[in-house]
């Protein structure tokens, strides 16, 4: 096969970088395109180093539980220009990461600084949060109720009730919640002009500009929190990193800081999402409300539902470590792999039907949480989480209706909704 038939065209390659793509959906356009023609092709952008696409849910898959083939730490995990990743490795005096996470570790890192805090978030242990999370959840509620019939669901549920959940998890200060959901969303939000913090600058060009600015606020918050839980360490999840060994020595503070970000941010905002699109898919498909109502037993099957739907994260890359074969194309030691994931939730081979939002799906073998080593950590969290609200919502909510156009944020990496207004009546 030539290099020229492998080639992803032009049009469809500049728009896996396009933050506005997965805002106004014509990222799954693009997806379907590639699962059909060109499901493991190679994209070459301006500015950016040529990576492989990855589409098929299949070839995910594979790559996904090959950690020791397909490196998250050799390059950067996220898509990159090669101009941030030059001004990157300037900063860090040649690593690729300005963090250094769990999706940034490779073995033996990973596994060390995992199992840190993994019993956190086993379900054994979760029950025990369980009455805790309800009461929580049983407030958000109570509150949308009290919005009269109407509401922007992001903005006045769906971001607060899983933030609250981790931020009580963490120790973080009930009052310091509203700090951290705005630095998360201008992490995040980055490139989309209504989230990033210059009002408005968000630099298209670059499909994955991080504000320093923002990871510096980060930084010091958590420095001083940090501080707190060791000299006063209690039973939560942020005394547990502060006072952190790996291989007997202490946490190193980038790394302890590098923790707590990605618990920060990642531990509510993906869960946001996820429940905005329910909330969405249930507006938009009033059927499927019905048949929650008449059988709650469908609760767990709206949670896996909504989070295939919306697939918060969006894309992961890897880096092979040495030349192999995946998906019929030969792959060379150092090439850039881009792993689509929303694209392998809607993969016709593996979903019926798999644009149609329904919560009775089954089986729904949905890779949002990814795969292998790299398994969301907090995706009982999530899912518990999610479950709960249900159970308190779906009893009370008599009807559902979108009472204007939603929108999500632009963002190649993680997005979901950012503005969902809906009608509705609840008991």
């Amino acid at each position: 096969m030539s290099a020229a038939d492998v080639l992803i065209p032009q049009s469809r390659a500049d728009t896996l970088v396009d933050p506005t793509a997965y805002a106004d959906g014509r990222i799954h356009e693009t997806y379907a395109w590639l699962r059909a023609n060109n499901p493991f092709g190679k994209a070459q952008i301006e500015g950016v180093e040529p990576f492989w696409v990855t589409t098929r849910h299949a070839d995910i898959l594979e790559i996904s539980r090959q950690n020791a083939l397909f490196s998250n730490g050799e390059k950067s995990p996220t898509m990159v220009s090669q101009e941030a990743d030059a001004r990157i490795r300037e900063m860090t005096g040649g690593s690729p990461h300005l963090l250094r996470t769990l999706i940034h570790m490779d073995q033996p890192d990973h596994m060390k600084y995992r199992v840190l805090t993994q019993a956190w978030f086993l379900p054994q242990n979760l029950r025990s949060m369980e009455d805790r999370i309800r009461k929580i959840a049983r407030a958000a509620v109570d509150k949308m109720a009290a919005k009269g019939g109407a509401c922007d669901f992001v903005s006045e549920v769906a971001l607060h009730y899983p933030l609250h959940v981790i931020m009580e998890i963490m120790g973080v200060p009930e009052e310091d919640e509203g700090r951290m959901l705005m630095l998360t969303q201008e992490l995040f939000g980055a490139t989309d002009p209504e989230l990033s913090r210059k009002d408005g600058e968000a630099e298209a060009a670059d499909p994955t500009k991080i504000d320093m600015g923002v990871l510096t606020d980060f930084i010091t918050y958590f420095s001083q929190f940090s501080e707190s839980k060791r000299a006063n360490p209690s039973d939560d999840l942020g005394s547990l990193i502060a006072n952190s060994k790996i291989d007997g020595e202490p946490i190193s503070h980038f790394e302890a800081m590098s923790y707590y970000i990605i618990v920060a941010t990642a531990g509510h905002d993906t869960t946001s999402s996820s429940t905005a699109g329910a909330i969405w898919g249930l507006a938009e498909n009033p059927g499927e409300l019905a048949k929650l109502q008449a059988n709650p037993a469908l609760i767990p099957g709206l949670v896996d539902e909504s989070i295939r739907w919306i697939t918060p994260v969006k894309t992961f890359m890897r880096t092979a470590m040495q030349d192999t074969e995946i998906g019929g194309r030969k792959l060379s030691k150092g090439d850039w792999l881009m792993l689509c994931y929303a694209s392998g939730n809607r993969d016709e081979a593996v979903f019926t039907d798999p644009n149609a939002f329904r919560v009775d799906r089954s089986p729904n073998k949905h890779l949002a949480f990814g795969y292998g080593a790299h398994l969301c950590l907090g995706q009982h969290l999530a899912k518990m989480e999610m479950r709960i609200l249900w159970e308190e919502m779906i009893p009370r909510l008599k009807s559902l209706e979108l009472a204007g156009v939603p929108a999500q944020s632009q963002a190649v990496f993680v997005n979901g909704p950012k503005r969902l207004p809906i009608r509705f009546e609840m008991a």
